[in-house]
């Protein structure tokens, strides 16, 4: 999820299980632990990688739930002996330190971008896919509860003193509550809205003789109302649009064609192989001509993004003077498309059923 996200949610957690005269410390100590993990990129030194490093190795170790846990006992440790609140209530703060980061990695596994809960274990990504990974419904009441309970707990503007004190510091251990039940319910309502497509889905798919093939659904940008479903088969995929407001029916997919031929007889290189790990092998394949003529070989990474510009592209492969593949020294990714206001603009028409499938 995005860093905001992440902040207010290990605020809230680590907030809610602090004593009450601990809690504005809490909030701004979650929100720190809350989006740790993400400064992987410095910590690993991935900013001066190259692009399959960068993209198969973000949400890896620093998001590995056992590496969390260790990395917060040790924290916890140090902290014991050198911070007063710590000390004051050390078995709060152990748990206030777990949750704010554990939290993150947990929150990001229902993204469709793939996170290594169990690191050093080489299994696929976790990608529960059923939140896309920046949407408002789910953290503005994780935003609004923070905001308010610092304005509420001791010491802050709206805290006040004497006897309306304490009803003033439920008040904001209630709406922590609050915020963090909200969009608690809005996750699970994600993971029905997700089991509700698949099955629609399966449904479709079988008459076509396709139950069998790999597939995945994710939410489309910003909402849980309008998903994808992307259908594996040996020369292609099929995708397939499904908005719970406007749509009936089975679902329609479409057939998009894919060098699958060309895939194979790469895949054996290391850097594509772990590419091809870290998309759980939902990319397409397509042949490119650029501006001098040369002929390249196009990989897209299906979870993410709009047909057909998805958001990771990457160039794997040049072809000879015969028409033969070689492997590029080193795979590079291909800038994202600037202008996506089009691309949100058609999601919003097809959720309201105004707008043909892609």
């Amino acid at each position: 999820m995005d860093s905001l996200t992440q902040v207010v949610l290990g605020s809230s957690v680590a907030a809610l299980v602090v004593p009450e005269r601990h809690r504005r410390v809490a909030l701004v100590a979650g929100g720190i632990l809350g989006t740790l993990p993400d400064l992987d990129v410095f910590w690993f030194g991935l900013a001066g990688s190259d692009v399959v490093t960068q993209v198969t190795w973000h949400r890896g170790p620093s998001h590995s739930l056992p590496v969390l846990a260790v990395a917060g006992w040790l924290l916890w440790l140090w902290l014991k002996r050198r911070s007063a609140l710590v000390g004051e209530s050390p078995r709060r703060w152990l748990w206030a330190i777990w949750l704010a980061l554990l939290t993150h990695p947990l929150l990001d596994a229902f993204t469709v971008y793939g996170t290594q809960l169990l690191w050093p274990l080489q299994m696929p990504p976790v990608m529960w896919s059923s939140i896309f990974i920046i949407d408002p419904a789910y953290t503005l009441p994780l935003l609004f509860g923070v905001i308010l309970a610092w304005w509420l707990s001791p010491g802050g503007a709206g805290a006040g003193a004497g006897p309306g004190a304490v009803r003033r510091s439920r008040s904001a251990h209630r709406w922590l509550v609050i915020g963090l039940s909200l969009s608690s319910l809005y996750l699970a309502w994600s993971m029905a809205a997700k089991c509700t497509v698949d099955r629609i889905a399966a449904q479709s798919l079988a008459t076509m003789g396709l139950q069998d093939a790999p597939r995945f659904s994710t939410p489309l940008p910003f909402n849980t109302l309008l998903w994808r479903v992307i259908v594996m088969a040996p020369d292609g995929y099929w995708i397939g649009d499904r908005s719970l407001i406007a749509d009936r029916g089975r679902m329609r997919f479409i057939f998009r064609p894919s060098d699958t031929r060309a895939l194979a007889q790469l895949a054996a290189t290391p850097q594509l192989r772990r590419l091809l790990w870290f998309t759980h092998g939902f990319v397409g394949v397509q042949a490119r001509q650029r501006g001098d003529g040369a002929r390249r070989l196009i990989l897209s990474d299906l979870r993410m993004g709009l047909e057909p510009d998805y958001f990771f592209r990457y160039d794997i492969a040049g072809q000879d003077a015969e028409g033969r593949w070689l492997a590029a020294p080193e795979i590079t990714r291909i800038p994202a498309p600037g202008n996506r206001l089009s691309g949100l603009a058609w999601v919003w028409r097809r959720l309201l059923g105004r707008e043909a499938q892609q």
